[in-house]
């Protein structure tokens, strides 16, 4: 991958962390949509990035979680929900086209119902406490070092093909 790719990737990766960030304080704005974009950006572009927000103390444990088992705690759930219904609430109260908020309302009644059908973390303990870099699997570090060390070599193997063909 070009040096210019992986510099975008990392780029739009803390562009999202950022607004993921934010979202967590923005009722309005999401904050999984932007962390799961983040670190699929940042796998892209910088796997240590990527491994530094899967360790992040607080978006990573849920990360991980979603990652690992397709799950969603139940605090996360029962917030996500209440959101939901107070978006409801405002659709019904501000939005006069009843077309719109025929169409929203139950859009936003499945988006719960799915919610809700997610299943909880197994490993409870694992899903709230922080991750540290330390915590990390050595399967998942020694098969990022091997990804690193395949790049190093075809780098250099590149490198080495252009000076003999100079």
């Amino acid at each position: 991958m070009s040096t210019l790719r992986r510099a975008l990737y990392t780029s739009l990766a803390g562009i999202s962390f950022g607004l993921g960030i934010i979202g967590a304080f923005l009722p309005l704005m999401p904050t999984t949509v932007f962390m799961l974009l983040a670190l699929w950006l940042a796998s892209k572009g910088s796997p240590r990035f990527a491994r530094w927000i899967r360790c992040h103390p607080r978006f990573g444990p849920p990360i991980v979680s979603w990652e690992n088992e397709g799950a969603i705690s139940r605090q996360a759930k029962y917030l996500a929900c209440a959101m939901l219904a107070l978006s409801m609430l405002m659709i019904v109260l501000s939005v006069e086209s009843r077309w719109l908020q025929a169409t929203l309302i139950p859009g936003l009644a499945l988006i719960g119902v799915w919610l809700a059908t997610r299943p909880e973390p197994t490993d409870v303990a694992n899903a709230e406490a922080p991750a540290s870099p330390e915590s990390a699997s050595s399967e998942s570090l020694l098969s990022e070092k091997a990804s690193t060390t395949d790049d190093q070599t075809s780098r250099r193997d590149r490198l080495s093909t252009q000076r003999s063909s100079r």
